[in-house]
C-alpha cells in the first residue's frame, strides 16, 4: 500500500504563519500514530502526508546546529532589508528565504515510506536533481555538505538548494529552499548554511539558464518529480 500524500500551495506566507502551520500539522500527525502505532497498514491508511510549496517574504533563519554570528546583520540592519529572523528547530545553519524561492515542506511520516533520515534527505535532493535536468543542468551532491550543488564555470561548486529537516517520532518537518529567481544580493548579509570555504557559492535556476521562469510550471515539474521519488 502506498503512502497517502496531499499536495498543497500555501503561496506567500510569513514564515511564521508557516512554522506555525506546520507545528499543528505535525502535532496532528502524531496524535494520529499513537492510534495506530501497532498497526502500519492502517497507519498508512489514515496518515495524510502533506508535501507544501510556498514563497517567503524576506526572512533569515537559523537551525539548531547554527551560530548566531552567521549572520551579519544587527536589528537595524534587518529593519534596513525588510527582513526577518528566526531561530529554528531544523538541521543545519543559517540560509535565507525570499520571493522567487521555493520553499517545500515534507510534513511526511517516514514510517509510511522508508524510516532512514538519510534515505530521506537524499530523495529530497533528488527531486531537485531531476528539475534541474529538465532544463539541462548537471545538479550533484558533494561529499560533506547536503544539498543540491552544480559546478561553477571557474571549477568551483554553487549551490542552488538548501536542506533542513526536522524529526520527531518519524514525522517530518521543513524541507528544502530552492533557488528560482531570489534575489541573492540577501545571502551576501549571512554565512550561508555556516559554509565558508572561498570555492563555494550561491546561485539560482534563472541565473543558469539566463531566462524567465513560469514557478507554477516548476512547482508541477517538481510534485511530478517527488511523485515518482517517494512513489506516492
Amino acid at each position: 500500500m502506498k503512502a497517502k500524500v496531499v499536495f498543497e500551495d500555501w503561496g506567500t506566507i510569513s514564515y511564521k504563519e508557516a512554522w506555525e502551520k506546520q507545528i499543528s500539522e505535525h502535532s496532528l500527525m502524531v496524535d494520529l500514530k499513537k492510534i495506530y502505532r501497532d498497526d502500519l497498514s492502517e497507519l498508512k491508511l489514515h496518515q495524510v502526508n502533506k508535501l507544501v510549496f510556498c514563497e517567503h517574504p524576506h526572512v533569515y533563519t537559523l537551525g539548531k546546529s547554527g551560530k548566531a554570528d552567521h549572520l551579519k546583520l544587527d536589528e537595524a540592519g534587518l529593519s534596513a532589508v525588510d527582513a526577518e529572523y528566526f531561530k529554528t528547530n531544523r538541521g543545519g545553519d543559517i540560509t535565507y528565504h525570499g520571493p522567487g524561492q521555493i520553499v517545500g515542506y515534507f510534513l511526511f511520516d517516514l514510517d509510511c515510506f522508508k524510516p532512514d533520515v538519510h534515505v530521506f534527505v537524499r530523495n529530497i535532493e533528488e527531486g531537485v536533481i531531476r528539475l534541474l535536468n529538465d532544463y539541462g543542468i548537471k545538479g550533484e551532491r558533494i561529499k560533506e555538505y547536503t544539498g543540491v550543488w552544480v559546478k561553477g564555470d571557474d571549477g568551483g561548486w554553487v549551490k542552488i538548494c538548501a536542506i533542513g529537516v526536522h524529526l520527531s517520532r518519524w514525522i517530518s518537518m521543513h524541507g528544502f529552499a530552492f533557488n528560482i529567481d531570489p534575489q541573492l544580493n540577501y545571502f551576501d548579509n549571512i554565512i550561508a548554511c555556516g559554509i565558508q570555504d572561498e570555492d563555494k557559492s550561491i546561485t539560482s535556476l534563472s541565473r543558469l539558464t539566463g531566462q524567465k521562469l513560469n514557478m507554477d510550471e516548476i512547482k508541477a515539474r517538481l510534485y511530478s518529480h517527488y511523485s515518482e521519488v517517494f512513489d506516492f
